[in-house]
């Protein structure tokens, strides 16, 4: 079983920055592609990015490339998302994921999930 929690949310004025962090307990990070979803109100989740084990390989939705990134620490077993340029469009509640393996856009392909923090871009 793997357990994520994610921590970093909060409100900011739209041009603004945040990080996102993902803690991973409970099995070895390594293993586990990682995935960043996100849901607006009366909207549904949504892919946003992911990288694979090794942290090689990444990718991310049209709407944020170039203005988030991925990354990991597999030694710290964490997960980061930095976000730049906030819009208020990027309002959600932002979720990490994970899956073995293989990485992907997919979110019914990841297995754990935690429960998400809240970002709010103010105009």
């Amino acid at each position: 079983q793997v357990q994520l929690v994610e921590s970093g949310g909060g409100l900011v004025q739209a041009g603004g920055s945040l990080r996102l962090s993902c803690a991973v307990s409970g099995r070895t990070f390594n293993r586990y592609a990682m995935g960043w979803f996100r849901q607006a109100p009366g909207k549904e989740r949504e892919f946003v990015a992911a990288m694979s084990l090794s942290g090689s390989d990444t990718y991310y939705a049209v709407s944020v490339k170039g203005r988030f990134t991925i990354s990991r620490d597999n030694a710290k077993n964490m997960g980061y998302l930095q976000m730049s340029s906030l819009k208020p469009e990027d309002t959600a509640v932002y979720y990490c994921a994970a899956r073995i393996a293989v990485t992907s856009r997919r979110e019914d392909d990841y297995d754990y999930w935690g429960q998400g923090t809240q970002v709010t871009v103010s105009s």
